[in-house]
């Protein structure tokens, strides 16, 4: 297992204070959070490419730092393979030379073999003969994931290895590299501000902000369940608003909300004031109010604004506070909605998530 216990400070007066475990096995752990959070300072405190000023880091039977034991192991003593945010590649070494730069080997021909085997596994031999400024973005993240696990590392690290690419790119290779990670069956921390890539890629989150860890669970969890405002609003919840409890019975609470009414399950916890979360594709649309419905929640409101928001569109409707909802084109087009349709937005109790406004 590594255990990292993490403080560095900067310059700058930024702190970041982080503790994670990860475990040996092939799981892939994902660091999530907004720029500057302190994710890639994780990172590179884990790779010893950054010393820490507090903390200790073990990896299995293995110290690679104790500031209290003045320990710091360098990178090629730390068994990681390292994917950089943008790939690092050496532009003036053909893609075999790049992938074979960190395989150490008694002869030319164990060499070839290796990186060959390599070269196979991550599907880049008919690029053996080429440099990276001939490749395109997806060829070039996987001579980069082939040179970070060609010297048989026993940890991955990936800082960002999604983010150079353009949106339908990076579609179809996130669902590569979930592929490759899983098949090379070695436990990877991933660095992502991207909810989908968190998702897609992770078998455990690790959320960050300001420098500090919020919350940790499975992707699913943290995602349906966020303990911190912070968190919900780096997972994307896309109505986050104060609330006060108005009434309670029968394991709901109806609560106001600027001047709306919202019905959400009972958290239990005895408190009064919350935030509430909800997410955008929770939220219902409708034109008239329906007869049959298992929604707890029907609210009259006015759509104030549409805005894109990829491959759907945000809605952002005012029922006495703003929710918004996520729609498609379609259901855009068939509900004729523009600014100032009057419309119901509708919502299950169970899609009302709330955050004890004096949780610590």
């Amino acid at each position: 297992m590594l255990i990292a216990d993490i403080s560095k400070n900067y310059n700058t007066g930024f702190r970041v204070r982080a503790s994670l475990q990860v475990g040996l096995g092939p799981q892939v752990t994902v660091l999530f959070g907004p720029s500057g959070s302190g994710k890639t300072t994780v990172l590179r405190c884990i790779a010893g490419l950054e010393s820490l000023d507090a903390g200790r880091i073990q990896f299995g039977e293995r110290v690679w730092a104790d500031v209290s034991q003045r320990i710091h192991l360098p990178p090629q003593q730390r068994s990681v393979g390292y994917l950089f945010q943008d790939y690092a590649l050496f532009p003036h070494l053909s893609v075999r030379e790049n992938i074979g730069f960190g395989v150490l080997s008694a002869s030319k021909s164990e060499w070839e073999k290796r990186v060959r085997e390599i070269a196979e596994r991550m599907q880049v031999v008919d690029l053996l003969d080429r440099r990276p400024p001939q490749l395109s973005g997806g060829e070039q993240q996987r001579v980069a994931l082939a040179r970070a696990v060609a010297s048989g590392p026993e940890l991955l690290l990936l800082d960002e290895p999604l983010s150079a690419l353009d949106g339908p790119t990076r579609d179809r290779l996130r669902e590569e590299l979930a592929r490759l990670l899983q098949a090379l069956r070695l436990p990877a921390i991933v660095v992502t501000h991207d909810w989908i890539d968190a998702l897609r890629l992770g078998d455990s989150l690790v959320v960050m902000s300001s420098g500090a860890v919020l919350q940790t669970g499975t992707p699913q969890d943290v995602f349906a369940r966020p303990q911190h405002t912070d968190v919900a609003a780096a997972v994307g919840m896309e109505t986050l608003a104060a609330g006060s409890v108005i009434a309670r019975s029968e394991g709901s609470v109806t609560l106001r909300v600027g001047n709306a009414q919202l019905i959400a399950a009972d958290p239990k916890d005895n408190q009064t004031d919350y935030f509430v979360c909800i997410r955008g594709e929770n939220i219902t649309l409708e034109t008239g109010r329906a007869a049959q419905s298992s929604a707890r929640n029907h609210i009259p409101g006015i759509v104030r604004e549409i805005a894109p928001a990829g491959s759907v569109w945000k809605v952002t409707v005012d029922v006495g506070c703003d929710v918004v909802a996520l729609v498609t084109k379609q259901a855009l087009e068939d509900l004729s909605l523009t600014t100032g349709t009057q419309v119901f937005a509708v919502f299950k109790a169970s899609a009302v998530h709330l955050i004890g406004r004096h949780t610590p």
